[in-house]
């Protein structure tokens, strides 16, 4: 009987750990991870438009305007951002795994010819709102992430951007494991189901949460950095040998498999935290059913002093102001902005002009690298080098750039906006190679600006989370209580 009762009590104690695991911070940032590990279809639209070009009888130049809406859908998140305002992640990840099945399944449909010919609009209508569901994406799980973790949110920008910098050469590779080397149209499909099914499997996951910063947290986000190097390493190797070496299909199975593994390998860590927050909880409420026996003993104070009921300090705030009245009236720096608020302010408008020619730059010369090496002379082979080191690199200025700037930021006090001039000035380096054509540079150039590309995302998440505030406040007050109402339901 006594060894049954422990038995029940065992069980209800490994469920309550497992229950936790799964509604704790650090399980949300492993949702995120996979969830941006899949998140970057829009880095490839050159491994796939080759089979829009041919099985649609396009042109160049059609091409390019489908690649122009491609870039339009994945960098505009201003919606995302607004429905964000008003609801929670839960809301924002389905639209975008809706979006993205739509998107690129429509042409999947297209490109096989199961579908008649679509108009050129609809074939630019399909891919923006498939890319576009990237923001989605982005703004449901890495900004909660960033919101359940505000004393690292260097940290948690660097790591989750640095995913999806890897996300093609891992969608890649588990096309390779799916459907071999022989359906590249099947990739089209591959990028439908794929996040969409990741987006829906972790939709109760993403949440924000009370946040209590822990002595260890920039260790915990270390060990992830050091498992994501090795994702990172493993890729690169793999795509090197890939192109040197024909590979059969089992072999394309056990590298998916290796990828997975080590996709999934994160999980042991936020479960060893996790149980460690378990575990001191469980010790706290032990202590406190203790002091809760002992004080229960002692008789209450007969004494009683009627204090005054104070006023709730939320009077004032609930006072109804129209939503144009305050944009040109923003709050200090740092305090939560509202999105017409941040839309107006010259800080957005100096940010925007940066990201415009300071990422805008880089991307040109990204979508550039086949043209550039082919007017230079390089090989058709050097090409698919230059592309592999771009998106290699890529990962390591996302993470590079979020670590790097947490350290200097709390050893050195050295702000974000000076790091992100220093990225921009940098690639300027590259582009001077290309310029200049300095005979075998484009392989120093490719590094220098897919690291420059990648290092400039992170530092201007965290510099926007700065200025701005890391939620803002409702658009119009007429929004207040549905999102009141909606924190309850979907908050802790």
């Amino acid at each position: 009987m006594v060894a049954a009762e422990l038995s029940d009590g065992g069980r209800k104690q490994m469920k309550s750990l497992g229950f936790h695991v799964l509604t704790g911070r650090w399980f949300t940032v492993f949702a995120s991870l996979l969830i941006m590990a899949v998140a970057g279809a829009t880095y490839m639209f050159g491994l796939y438009s080759n089979d829009v070009k041919t099985s649609l009888g396009y042109d160049q130049t059609t091409l390019n305007l489908l690649s122009f809406f491609k870039d339009l859908g994945g960098n505009v998140g201003v919606l995302s951002g607004l429905i964000n305002e008003i609801t929670p992640p839960l809301v924002v990840l389905s639209i975008g795994a809706a979006m993205n099945f739509f998107g690129y399944f429509m042409i999947w449909l297209a490109v096989t010819g199961r579908i008649d010919k679509p108009q050129i609009w609809q074939m630019c209508l399909y891919i923006c709102i498939g890319a576009n569901s990237q923001s989605f994406a982005n703004t449901g799980a890495l900004v909660t992430c960033v919101k359940n973790f505000p004393g690292s949110r260097g940290s948690v920008l660097g790591l989750l951007k640095g995913y999806v910098g890897l996300s093609g050469a891992i969608i890649t590779q588990l096309y390779h494991a799916f459907y071999g080397d022989h359906n590249s149209k099947a990739l089209i499909l591959l990028i439908a189901w794929l996040p969409t099914a990741v987006l829906f499997l972790f939709l109760p996951t993403i949440r924000t949460l009370n946040t209590v910063r822990q002595p260890k947290e920039l260790k915990v986000f270390c060990n992830l950095l050091y498992i994501s190097l090795g994702l990172a390493g493993f890729l690169m190797a793999l795509i090197i040998v890939q192109n040197k070496l024909s590979f059969s299909r089992i072999e394309y199975v056990v590298d998916g498999a290796v990828v997975l593994l080590l996709l999934f390998l994160p999980l042991a860590v936020v479960f060893r935290e996790e149980f460690y927050i378990w575990k001191s909880k469980m010790q706290a409420l032990s202590d406190s059913s203790q002091l809760k026996e002992v004080t229960s003993v002692v008789p209450p104070s007969t004494s009683s002093v009627e204090l005054p009921q104070a006023t709730p300090a939320s009077t004032s705030l609930q006072e109804e102001t129209s939503c144009l009245r305050n944009i040109f009236k923003p709050p200090n720096r740092g305090e939560d902005y509202t999105i017409l608020q941040a839309l107006f302010s010259i800080d957005m408008l100096i940010l925007f002009a940066a990201t415009t020619f300071g990422v805008g730059g880089t991307l040109t010369a990204i979508d550039n690298l086949g043209q550039i090496g082919n007017s230079l002379g390089y090989p058709s082979k050097s090409t698919t080098t230059f592309v592999s080191l771009v998106s290699i690199w890529n990962y390591l200025g996302r993470v590079v750039a979020g670590f790097a700037s947490e350290f200097f930021l709390t050893k050195f006090k050295f702000p974000r906006p000076l790091m992100l001039t220093l990225v921009m000035l940098f690639s300027c380096v590259g582009h001077l190679l290309i310029a200049f054509g300095v005979p075998n540079s484009l392989y120093f150039t490719s590094v220098i600006i897919g690291f420059c590309f990648g290092a400039q995302w992170p530092l201007m998440f965290a510099i926007i989370s700065e200025i701005f505030g890391l939620k803002t406040t409702p658009l119009c007050t007429i929004l207040e209580p549905w999102r009141a109402q909606l924190d309850l339901t979907y908050s802790t």
